[in-house]
């Protein structure tokens, strides 16, 4: 009788594990989604994150299971939630619908994937997300146009190991976020696909993206107003328009970005390598900007700061650029431009330093700099600035 007492006491305990273990995972085809790629499965994600966000338990996961694909219409997965960490297990393949005339909008018509006031989120799983945004791009009128992937007042958020591909606009937005990681992410859209940005920032501090590969139709990583504390390393950017800060300053907005830093970073036949452009009219200021350890393969414009790039054009303000450094940029341009710093003639960009630049043609020729309003230095540059003095000489 002892013996089957333990026997059952070690039954029970043992239930009691798997239950505190089974009642946190939640899997979308419990709660009616069928995965077979044509019905929508809307609803039962957003029952089953009901759960998920108010478990008990400090630690929470949402299944999308592999080996199905899940048909979604807009939808907003929003918090606060209970639980300190939340886990979406990505493993299958999540699809918008294909045709724009089937999409069924919420009140805001530019998101399709939201998350929103949430803490401790963590995406992975090595699945899909597929925008099918063919059908968007071409409408001129950007505006009307989704973001994919949507994060938005979010802190303590990982996105990792995962692909997506052909969003109708961005595919991943951030906006308003503090403390967010993303790498080991796939993001592809073809070349001539217009404004599908692969990873845009506004708003948001401390941000880490690492060891991606971003093949789109425009900027692979956009940096805009209101950011700061970026860290971005290891990313293969191309096809695509580089690695952007800005545009800053539209519309004479006040812009601030400050704290930046890429580095080791490869550029294959991007249209741009990496690039700071403000609008004429603006306010504010871009500054403590670092980009260094970049390989330029093929690239059309590898170094670019452009302070006019847009705007009024006899406006006497800009966003203020300053402390920018350049270091160890090297490999070839698919034009005759290797640098280009074209500053604003009333405020300019100070304190710009090149430093260890060597870019030259693909064909083995002698690249072009052309410099205006700029003011720093460049150390070993090839070819040389002609507007930045020679610390070589000074």
């Amino acid at each position: 009788m002892k013996v089957l007492f333990v026997v059952l006491l070690v039954f029970v305990i043992a239930s009691s594990n798997l239950c505190a273990t089974e009642c946190s995972t939640f899997d979308v085809v419990g709660y009616g989604a069928t995965g077979n790629g044509q019905t929508d499965d809307t609803k039962a994600f957003l029952k089953a994150w009901k759960d998920v966000c108010g478990a008990t338990q400090q630690t929470a996961k949402l299944v999308i299971p592999r080996n199905k694909t899940f048909m979604l219409q807009p939808l907003s997965l929003k918090g606060p939630c209970n639980p300190a960490t939340i886990e979406v297990r990505l493993e299958g393949t999540v699809i918008a619908p294909k045709s724009n005339g089937d999409w069924k909008f919420l009140d805001e018509k530019n998101k399709w994937i939201e998350f929103s006031d949430i803490s401790g989120l963590v995406i992975e799983g090595g699945g899909l997300i597929d925008g099918q945004g063919a059908a968007w791009w071409n409408i001129a009128d950007v505006s009307i146009r989704p973001t994919a992937l949507h994060f938005h007042n979010c802190k303590d958020v990982r996105l990792r190991s995962m692909h997506h591909k052909n969003s109708p606009r961005n595919h991943i937005s951030i906006d308003t976020c503090n403390g967010l990681e993303i790498s080991h992410v796939g993001i592809t859209a073809p070349m001539q696909s217009p404004n599908t940005d692969g990873i845009d920032i506004s708003g948001s501090s401390n941000i880490f993206i690492h060891s991606s590969i971003i093949q789109t139709g425009d900027d692979c990583i956009a940096i805009n107003s209101g950011t700061s504390f970026v860290n971005i390393s290891d990313i293969f950017c191309g096809p695509g328009h580089g690695i952007s800060i800005g545009s800053l300053g539209r519309n004479g907005d006040d812009a601030r970005v400050e704290n930046i830093h890429v580095r080791n970073c490869t550029f294959l036949g991007s249209t741009n390598g990496v690039r700071l452009k403000t609008w004429r009219g603006g306010r504010g200021y871009a500054r403590k900007i670092v980009f260094e350890d970049i390989k330029v393969v093929g690239v059309m414009r590898p170094v670019i700061i452009n302070q006019n790039y847009l705007g009024l054009l006899d406006g006497i303000s800009a966003v203020k650029i300053s402390d920018v450094s350049f270091r160890n940029v090297k490999g070839t341009t698919g034009s005759d431009s290797a640098v280009e710093l074209n500053c604003d003639p009333y405020v300019g960009c100070n304190d710009i330093v090149l430093d260890h630049i060597s870019i030259v043609k693909e064909d083995g020729g002698e690249a072009k700099a052309s410099c205006s309003g700029a003011q720093g230095t460049c150390f070993r540059c090839n070819p040389i600035v002609p507007c930045l003095s020679d610390s070589q000489l000074t």
